[in-house]
C-alpha cells in the first residue's frame, strides 16, 4: 500500500488550509481547497498563497492531476482556476454543487446566464466515485453539512 505525502498550507487571513497531496511513487499530485488571497481593506486579490504551492510543485517536478474543491467556499476564494492555468489538472467538486449554485444564484440575483449545473468545473464527483492520483486511489464520500456540496 502506498501512503501519500501531504503538505498543508495555512492561510491566517481566512483561517483556512490548502493541501498538496503527493503520490511518492509517481510524482503525481492533487491540490485540495486552494486559497486566492483577498485583502478586504482594498478589495484586491493576490496569488501569493497559490504561488507557494506552484513553487513546490515545480521544484519537485510534480504533475498535477486534480484541483479538488471539497465544497463551495464562503470563507475564502478559490485559486483553482489560477493554479490550473499554471499547472494544468482538472478542477473537481461534488455533484451537489448545483444545489448551492441554484440557491446562491437566486439569493444574489445572478440572472439567467448564470449556469447552475456545475459546468464551471471539469469534473463533478458523486458519492462512491473513485479517482486516482498516480497510484493512490481516493473514494468520494458525500458529507453534507457545511454546504450540500461537501465531499471528501
Amino acid at each position: 500500500m502506498n501512503n501519500p505525502e501531504v503538505i498543508s498550507y495555512f492561510d491566517p487571513v481566512t483561517f483556512t488550509g490548502s493541501h498538496l497531496v503527493i503520490d511518492p511513487q509517481s510524482n503525481k499530485c492533487a491540490i485540495v481547497d486552494s486559497v486566492l488571497d483577498y485583502d478586504q481593506s482594498n478589495g484586491r486579490t493576490s496569488t501569493a498563497s497559490a504561488d507557494k504551492i506552484i513553487e513546490e510543485v515545480l521544484k519537485r517536478g510534480l504533475e498535477l492531476e486534480y484541483l479538488i474543491e471539497t465544497h463551495a467556499h464562503a470563507d475564502h476564494l478559490s485559486a483553482a482556476p489560477y493554479l490550473q492555468s499554471k499547472l494544468g489538472g482538472l478542477i473537481a467538486i461534488g455533484a451537489h454543487i448545483n444545489t448551492v449554485q441554484e440557491t446562491f444564484g437566486k439569493i444574489f440575483n445572478a440572472g439567467p446566464d448564470f449556469a447552475t449545473d456545475g459546468r464551471q468545473f471539469d469534473h463533478l464527483f458523486s458519492e462512491g466515485d473513485s479517482y486516482k492520483i498516480g497510484s493512490l486511489e481516493g473514494r468520494v464520500m458525500h458529507t453534507p453539512g457545511h454546504t450540500p456540496a461537501c465531499n471528501w
